[in-house]
C-alpha cells in the first residue's frame, strides 16, 4: 500500500499506484481531495503533455502546486490520465 502524507495528514492511498520516472500517480478515488485546492499553474513535459497542478492545504497551512495530474495526457502516457503525483516535502512511500 503506498502512502501520500504531508504535515501529519494522509492525502491519497492506494496499492493500485502507477510509476513514472520515479513518481507513484495514484488513482483520483484514492486522494483525499478536502487537501486539494485546485491552482492555476501548468507546465509541459514533452512526452507526458500538459500538468495542471493542486495546492495541497492541510490545518490551514498550504504548500503551493505540490500535487499534479495530467487530464489529457499524451498517448505515451495515457495510463496517468487524471491520477494525482505528490512532490515539495510530500512523503510518499510504500
Amino acid at each position: 500500500m503506498v502512502q501520500a502524507t504531508w504535515e501529519g495528514a494522509l492525502l491519497a492511498e492506494s496499492d493500485n499506484c502507477v510509476v513514472v520516472e520515479g513518481n507513484q500517480y495514484f488513482p483520483p478515488d484514492a486522494v483525499k481531495n478536502a487537501h486539494l485546492k485546485p491552482s492555476q499553474h501548468t507546465s509541459k513535459c514533452p512526452w507526458k503533455g500538459t500538468a495542471h497542478y493542486y495546492d495541497v492545504v492541510v490545518n490551514g497551512k498550504t504548500n503551493a502546486n505540490a500535487a499534479w495530474y495530467y487530464p489529457q495526457p499524451y498517448a505515451a502516457a495515457i495510463e496517468i490520465k487524471d491520477r494525482i503525483a505528490f512532490w515539495k516535502g510530500v512523503k510518499v512511500k510504500s
